[in-house]
């Protein structure tokens, strides 16, 4: 990857001007999640005219919300899930090849407090190796009491007859998403955040030949041509089917997941920890990131799905009551940073059932009579391989000429290997020069956001200029994670950040006043005062 980016080609004007001068397009993606960016970028590296356009942020739902692991599935292993693990460990180690700016190889602990535990958790992750086969991240062993209690420095003593080890990834989720959008953007594609499509074209025969959208800064309505028109909208791909079809059967049942973001202090070591049965029978990770440790997950059915799901009361204090069983400095809910939900997108279970258990994790596409093409389910490690999936169905349908895809040795934008992964900017590889010099030329610029955070006023700037970020909430919740890392944190900076944003996109002083109100009414959500019960 070139370290000075072409920054004229992320411009929205730029990208705006490609919207219109494109007569018809190959393949148009609705949604700019994991899954939207990994059909995209499988695309255009196919040398397919590309389009993808995102209502709101990349990675604002569902994608920048996850536990932040790139892994097989320990428990889909359990459920003897055997397909899904192996094609998730596969795609996990070509991830690190191809991202290892942002994912990690991660050590995690199962700490063992029953006579059978080691043994049987050692077998089962002796599989979880074997599955990875080439692509292996590390093997997995026994550890002592004594090691145990010395690498996970917090966790309980009591009863602890030792661990088990082994390995996994770890990532940056809205990170990779931005720099997925730019690596669509370097191999030819356009993609827009901030646009949303507002109905479907059909012709004639009632087949669909393209979209309406509109661009939800200025109100202007686009009218877009292509021969495949893609679905990639996670929990939200029942409302464009109902654009497509009223009254269709809905194919997925939101299910919402929580974490709680704590002071490293609670984790202080550099290993993760892994709860392999909670009271509810999953699993509970606690996950060193950025300098704090995420904490969840839940598995929570919903009836309903929104661009900002909130945590339920019972979900925090599920969380908060289960890490404390473990832990010998117990997290109370003032010990919370940040708290965050996300809804996944699990295809939609036969009959009334709400046991998320049920539901399946793995991927399936669809194609609606009039040539609609839905991919649903999946999770962030297999994104690249549901990218692959859905472009093969649209080249099977007759709409696009054949050619292999190209992704398996991809690099993603920004890809160099690190030995220094959690270091400041190390997140931004081959960009950091850029960032630097930004920094040179502007040293005002290099002044923290706040003395509390480790972001500087360098990364918002190259956040408009480079990442196509159009509003505080994008630049704090999804360029610099400051939102997910500490809410009130980020209460704080919004109005210099609203400031930086507005010089640099040619905003108002209005737009910076709507701006910082907007995001304090958003990050409310965040904090655990904020935080409803369950009905």
């Amino acid at each position: 990857m070139s370290t000075t980016p072409d920054l004229a080609r992320f411009r929205r004007d730029t990208l705006l001007a490609q919207l219109t001068q494109q007569p018809e397009w190959d393949l148009l993606v609705i949604g700019g999640g994991a899954t939207g960016l990994g059909v995209a970028l499988d695309a255009v590296s196919r040398g397919y005219r590309t389009l993808l356009l995102e209502q709101a942020d990349f990675a604002k739902g569902t994608s920048s919300r996850s536990t932040k692991l790139v892994h097989g599935g320990v428990r889909y292993l359990a459920q003897g899930d055997i397909g899904l693990v192996r094609e998730a460990l596969y795609e996990r180690g070509l991830l690190l090849q191809n991202a290892p700016h942002l994912v990690k190889n991660q050590d995690f602990i199962i700490p063992n407090y029953s006579w059978w535990g080691g043994p049987f958790y050692t077998l089962g992750l002796k599989m979880y190796d074997l599955l990875a086969g080439r692509l292996s991240l590390g093997a997995s062993r026994h550890l002592s009491k004594a090691e145990t209690l010395q690498r996970l420095g917090t966790i309980k003593a009591e009863g602890l007859r030792g661990g088990v080890l082994y390995h996994d990834g770890q990532f940056d989720d809205a990170r990779l998403a931005v720099n997925l959008a730019q690596t669509v953007v370097e191999q030819g594609g356009t993609v827009l955040n901030h646009v949303a499509v507002t109905g479907l074209r059909k012709n004639d025969q009632g087949r669909i030949t393209g979209a309406t959208a509109t661009d939800q800064e200025t109100g202007t309505a686009y009218e877009v041509a292509a021969k495949v028109v893609v679905n990639a909208t996670g929990v939200f791909v029942d409302d464009i089917l109902q654009l497509d079809t009223p009254g269709t059967r809905p194919l997925v049942r939101p299910s919402q997941g929580v974490h709680i973001v704590l002071d490293k202090s609670f984790l202080p070591g550099d290993d993760a920890l892994m709860i392999p049965k909670t009271e509810d029978g999953r699993v509970l990770f606690a996950v060193p990131w950025h300098g704090r440790v995420v904490v969840g997950t839940t598995d929570t059915p919903l009836r309903e799905h929104s661009l900002e799901p909130r945590a339920l009361d019972e979900e925090i204090e599920f969380i908060l009551r289960t890490a404390g069983q473990y832990l010998t400095k117990v997290p109370r809910r003032e010990d919370a940073l940040s708290v965050f939900a996300g809804l996944r997108p699990l295809a939609a279970p036969q009959g009334n059932s709400d046991t998320t258990k049920e539901i399946s994790r793995s991927h399936k596409i669809l194609v609606s009579k009039t040539g609609l093409v839905t991919i649903t389910g999946g999770k962030w490690t297999t994104y690249r391989r549901m990218g692959q999936d859905t472009v093969d169905r649209a080249i099977a349908l007759g709409q696009l000429p054949a050619a292999p895809s190209q992704t398996v040795h991809l690099p993603i934008h920004g890809a160099q290997p690190t030995t220094k992964y959690g270091a400041h900017l190390s997140v931004y590889g081959t960009d950091q020069p850029a960032l630097q010099q930004l920094m040179t030329d502007r040293p005002e610029l290099s002044v923290k956001l706040d003395p509390a955070l480790e972001f500087t006023g360098t990364e918002v700037v190259w956040g408009a200029r480079a990442e196509m970020a159009r509003t505080v909430e994008d630049v704090l919740a999804r360029r610099v994670r400051v939102l997910f890392l500490d809410a009130a944190a980020a209460v704080r900076v919004a109005p210099r950040v609203a400031e930086l944003l507005a010089e640099e996109l040619g905003k108002d002083a209005q737009w910076q006043a709507r701006q910082v109100a907007e995001f304090e009414e958003l990050a409310q959500g965040y904090l655990l005062n904020g935080i409803r019960a369950s009905q």
